[in-house]
Protein backbone atom coordinates (compact mmCIF):
# COMPACT_ATOMS: atom_id res chain seq x y z
CA UNK A 1 0.00 0.00 0.00
CA UNK A 2 3.02 2.50 0.55
CA UNK A 3 3.84 2.54 -2.78
CA UNK A 4 0.35 3.56 -4.05
CA UNK A 5 0.30 6.35 -1.18
CA UNK A 6 3.95 8.05 -2.59
CA UNK A 7 2.50 7.66 -6.17
CA UNK A 8 -0.83 9.14 -5.14
CA UNK A 9 1.09 12.06 -3.63
CA UNK A 10 3.66 12.56 -6.37
CA UNK A 11 1.42 12.89 -8.92
CA UNK A 12 -0.78 15.35 -6.82
CA UNK A 13 1.88 17.29 -6.21
CA UNK A 14 2.70 17.47 -10.19
CA UNK A 15 -1.26 18.52 -10.73
CA UNK A 16 -0.23 21.59 -8.72
CA UNK A 17 2.73 22.64 -10.32
CA UNK A 18 1.09 22.64 -13.39
CA UNK A 19 -2.02 24.57 -11.66
CA UNK A 20 -4.83 22.26 -12.14
CA UNK A 21 -6.20 23.00 -8.61
CA UNK A 22 -5.76 26.81 -8.93
CA UNK A 23 -9.53 27.43 -10.34
CA UNK A 24 -11.21 24.71 -8.64
CA UNK A 25 -14.74 26.12 -7.71
CA UNK A 26 -14.86 26.87 -3.81
CA UNK A 27 -11.14 27.54 -3.56
CA UNK A 28 -10.38 29.52 -0.53
CA UNK A 29 -14.04 28.95 0.75
CA UNK A 30 -14.34 26.82 4.14
CA UNK A 31 -15.37 23.50 3.55
CA UNK A 32 -19.26 22.58 3.99
CA UNK A 33 -20.54 21.82 7.30
CA UNK A 34 -20.50 17.76 7.88
CA UNK A 35 -24.21 16.30 8.32
CA UNK A 36 -22.46 13.66 10.68
CA UNK A 37 -20.94 16.53 13.69
CA UNK A 38 -22.89 15.46 16.13
CA UNK A 39 -22.81 11.69 15.51
CA UNK A 40 -20.19 10.38 17.20
CA UNK A 41 -17.35 9.07 15.60
CA UNK A 42 -17.68 5.49 16.21
CA UNK A 43 -20.98 5.72 14.53
CA UNK A 44 -20.52 8.19 11.26
CA UNK A 45 -19.33 5.14 8.91
CA UNK A 46 -22.81 3.15 9.78
CA UNK A 47 -24.48 6.41 9.58
CA UNK A 48 -23.21 7.11 5.99
CA UNK A 49 -23.96 3.85 4.58
CA UNK A 50 -27.02 3.82 5.93
CA UNK A 51 -27.50 7.12 4.25
CA UNK A 52 -26.39 5.58 1.40
CA UNK A 53 -28.94 2.52 1.19
CA UNK A 54 -31.85 5.30 1.61
CA UNK A 55 -32.50 3.99 5.43
CA UNK A 56 -32.54 7.02 7.96
CA UNK A 57 -31.85 6.36 11.63
CA UNK A 58 -34.99 6.46 14.16
CA UNK A 59 -33.23 8.76 16.04
CA UNK A 60 -33.00 11.31 12.78
CA UNK A 61 -36.55 10.73 11.87
CA UNK A 62 -37.84 11.38 15.02
CA UNK A 63 -35.68 14.58 15.05
CA UNK A 64 -37.50 15.38 12.28
CA UNK A 65 -40.66 14.90 13.05
CA UNK A 66 -40.16 16.71 16.43
CA UNK A 67 -39.17 20.14 14.69
CA UNK A 68 -41.92 19.68 12.06
CA UNK A 69 -44.82 19.22 15.49
CA UNK A 70 -42.85 22.19 16.98
CA UNK A 71 -43.59 24.46 13.75
CA UNK A 72 -47.59 23.10 13.65
CA UNK A 73 -47.82 24.20 17.18
CA UNK A 74 -46.17 27.71 16.78
CA UNK A 75 -49.17 27.97 13.78
CA UNK A 76 -51.70 26.36 15.51
CA UNK A 77 -54.63 28.38 16.84
CA UNK A 78 -57.34 25.39 17.33
CA UNK A 79 -56.89 24.35 21.24
CA UNK A 80 -57.89 20.47 20.63
CA UNK A 81 -55.51 20.44 17.90
CA UNK A 82 -52.64 22.00 20.14
CA UNK A 83 -53.47 19.53 22.58
CA UNK A 84 -53.26 16.59 19.90
CA UNK A 85 -49.99 18.11 18.51
CA UNK A 86 -48.38 18.64 22.20
CA UNK A 87 -49.21 14.98 23.38
CA UNK A 88 -47.64 13.79 20.08
CA UNK A 89 -44.56 15.99 20.53
CA UNK A 90 -44.16 14.74 24.17
CA UNK A 91 -44.16 11.26 23.45
CA UNK A 92 -41.77 11.71 20.00
CA UNK A 93 -39.39 13.58 22.46
CA UNK A 94 -39.23 10.72 24.77
CA UNK A 95 -38.83 8.29 22.52
CA UNK A 96 -35.92 10.38 21.47
CA UNK A 97 -34.22 10.67 24.54
CA UNK A 98 -34.97 6.72 25.54
CA UNK A 99 -32.66 6.44 22.28
CA UNK A 100 -30.19 8.90 22.92
CA UNK A 101 -29.74 7.31 26.26
CA UNK A 102 -29.31 3.83 25.56
CA UNK A 103 -26.52 5.58 23.50
CA UNK A 104 -24.64 7.51 26.09
CA UNK A 105 -25.86 10.59 25.30
CA UNK A 106 -27.56 12.93 27.76
CA UNK A 107 -30.24 15.13 26.22
CA UNK A 108 -31.85 17.84 27.67
CA UNK A 109 -35.75 18.83 26.63
CA UNK A 110 -35.56 21.80 24.49
CA UNK A 111 -38.62 23.50 26.22
CA UNK A 112 -36.99 22.57 29.61
CA UNK A 113 -33.49 23.96 28.63
CA UNK A 114 -35.31 27.01 27.50
CA UNK A 115 -37.25 27.24 30.49
CA UNK A 116 -34.02 27.10 32.76
CA UNK A 117 -32.44 30.02 30.28
CA UNK A 118 -35.18 32.32 30.63
CA UNK A 119 -35.07 32.10 34.39
CA UNK A 120 -31.42 32.43 34.86
CA UNK A 121 -31.14 35.38 32.46
CA UNK A 122 -34.15 37.03 34.67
Amino acid sequence: MYIFELIAEQRIREAMERGEFDNLPGMGKPLPKDELDNVPPELRMAYKILKNAGIIPEEVELRKDIYSLQQLIDACYDDEEMKSLVKQLNAKQLRYNMLMEQKGIHVTDYEYRKKILEKLCK
